[in-house]
């Protein structure tokens, strides 16, 4: 996980407190983050471009098990003649 997109959506949300809340803004920054990262760390997220290489990987490995089950169909049949 990005470490600034976390910062940012820790900004975010510190942003929108109540101005009462506020003066433990550093506090708070640093637990909210924390925590951010934490919940983001278990749910075992991939970047976007990692997502991509791998689809990209699927689709090409199962256009070859279409060849390779195609080519086995063909074997079959010529084992049966």
């Amino acid at each position: 996980m990005d470490p600034q997109l976390i910062d940012d959506l820790a900004k975010r949300l510190i942003g929108r407190l109540p101005e009462s809340v506020k003066s433990m803004q550093q506090d708070l920054e640093t637990n909210v983050k924390g925590a951010l990262h934490s919940v983001f760390g278990k749910m075992n997220l991939v970047s976007r471009e990692e997502f991509d290489v791998q689809a990209a990987v699927l689709l090409k490995t199962r256009a070859k098990l279409e060849q390779l089950l195609e080519r086995l169909a063909e074997l079959e049949q010529a084992s049966k003649k």
